[in-house]
């Protein structure tokens, strides 16, 4: 068994004097794999007031020294992928494809690429006769969840860390195997003391965090119940707030579109990485008149599709995280089923192992706008299916919900598409399966959050604004 039992603070690794751990099991195995110590009060303030040391020095360095040090970080992290690979399949349940390719790659490729983009980003710009500056807004705290653990991670501090903050990170307890590899990273690349601090723990420790005098952001991603405490906590000491919550996003197909295309696109999406992702399309909005065809179609796609160890080459879907969250997603379609809404593949669901915390992947039908599932997030396998009569009505169910993180339309109109597509509330919507862009903001509408991730725009969630008025 590991034990995580050390922080990073000011440049070194330090034993964690609190007693308070969290036991890690295995997602396939429930087998105990790791151990992971919380950080106390006073190790939080330590990590605090190392960073705030090193501010006033790292904020002044040049744009491109900071970027030769994401760079070196990546560098580190690639040397470190297989293993990041296993530890994520283990703990989060993701397969190992795809492990490899969104939880390990593309982190390091979002690490080179706010290395890249930072010139630009934080270039100042002339406003008749005031010069604009953008200024790193100091030190922030970075909580991030246990999905995609490397992933939120990176899209917080290298961004943080090119405008010229300084960091202290509270990752999450449930997946601490990319941050071990991340304090070899950044004590490999020779980040100076102070700019990047870690400190693992649980909710406590993040309270503690987000509480601190010494903290002037707070940067967040995970429910939006843990968000709204955060953003009142930091709002009392008028601390900026940076927060990726929730979603429930819907996928419209108009009459025209390729049903296949919109079906297989529907069950990629809600289903990867288990329903563990807060962009998941996990409502599928389609014409009422086409239900029955739809409703096939997501029996014979959702019959297809192999649970099993991630591990294994074959299966698609893995295991939850835990056997709290197991139980949580089980209570939800217990709901849905009480509920009497149509059960699309009661009968069709593949196996599920004996062992490890599986859940067979479920599809409801004709779930109305007002249910809970069609306006809760579930955070597992399980996909609403709403129907239509008009267009307005089919952009009124999308944008019924609370929540506005992504969206998807599909049509054999790309111009049509885009007209509803800009209908929709919603941070980032695809048009007809187009692929992920990590170099666009990413962010959502209402009770999905403040803020944007992702390319320059990340960058600029980090800085203040400063106007330099010159003589006429």
């Amino acid at each position: 068994m590991i034990h995580y039992n050390q922080h990073l603070i000011d440049g070194d690794m330090r034993t964690a004097t609190s007693a308070a751990t969290t036991t890690i099991h295995d997602s396939t195995t429930e087998a105990p794999i790791a151990s992971v110590a919380h950080g106390s009060a006073s190790e939080v303030d330590a990590a605090v007031v190392a960073a705030r040391r090193a501010f006033p020095h790292w904020a002044n360095t040049s744009v491109d020294e900071r970027a030769s040090y994401l760079r070196a970080i990546a560098d580190a992290l690639e040397a470190r992928s297989d293993r990041m690979a296993d530890a994520v399949v283990a703990e989060v349940g993701t397969p190992l494809k795809l492990a490899r390719r969104i939880q390990v790659q593309a982190p390091i490729a979002a690490w080179r690429a706010a290395a890249s983009l930072a010139a630009d980003a934080l270039a100042e710009m002339r406003v008749a006769h005031s010069v604009i500056t953008k200024e790193p807004v100091g030190v922030v705290a970075a909580i991030t969840p246990w999905n995609y653990p490397l992933h939120q991670i990176t899209a917080k501090l290298a961004a943080a860390l090119a405008a010229g903050c300084c960091v202290v990170l509270k990752p999450s307890e449930l997946a601490p195997g990319v941050v071990g590899a991340l304090c070899e990273a950044v004590l490999e690349a020779r980040l100076p003391r102070g700019v990047l601090n870690i400190v693992h723990g649980d909710r406590a420790t993040g309270a503690a965090l987000v509480a601190h005098p010494g903290i002037d952001m707070v940067s967040f991603t995970g429910s939006t119940a843990a968000g709204k405490q955060i953003a009142a906590t930091a709002g009392a000491e008028l601390k900026r707030v940076a927060l990726e919550l929730g979603g429930k996003s819907a996928s419209i197909a108009l009459p025209d579109a390729d049903q296949a295309m919109v079906v297989k696109h529907a069950l990629s999406s809600c289903m990867l990485n288990s329903g563990q992702t807060c962009s998941a399309i996990t409502r599928l909005i389609v014409p009422e008149a086409q239900y029955a065809a739809y409703r096939e179609q997501l029996r014979e796609g959702v019959a297809k599709l192999r649970v099993g160890d991630p591990r294994d080459a074959d299966s698609r879907i893995g295991p939850l995280v835990s056997a709290e969250h197991r139980r949580r997603v089980q209570a939800y379609i217990a709901r849905a089923e009480q509920a009497g809404h149509d059960d699309i593949a009661i009968d069709v669901k593949p196996d599920v192992p004996p062992r490890g915390y599986f859940v067979a992947p479920a599809i409801f039908g004709r779930v109305p706008i007002g249910a809970e599932l069609a306006q809760e997030e579930v955070f597992g396998p399980v996909l609403a299916v709403q129907t239509y009569s008009t267009e307005d009505e089919a952009v009124a169910l999308a944008n019924g919900t609370a929540y506005g993180l992504a969206g998807a339309v599909w049509s054999a109109s790309a111009e049509h598409a885009q007209r509803v597509a800009r209908r929709m509330r919603a941070g980032q919507i695809d048009i007809n399966g187009a692929p992920f862009n990590a170099l666009a903001p990413f962010g959502g509408f209402g009770a999905s959050g403040i803020g944007r991730e992702g390319g320059a725009f990340g960058i600029e969630e980090f800085v203040e604004l400063r106007a330099i008025q010159l003589a006429q």
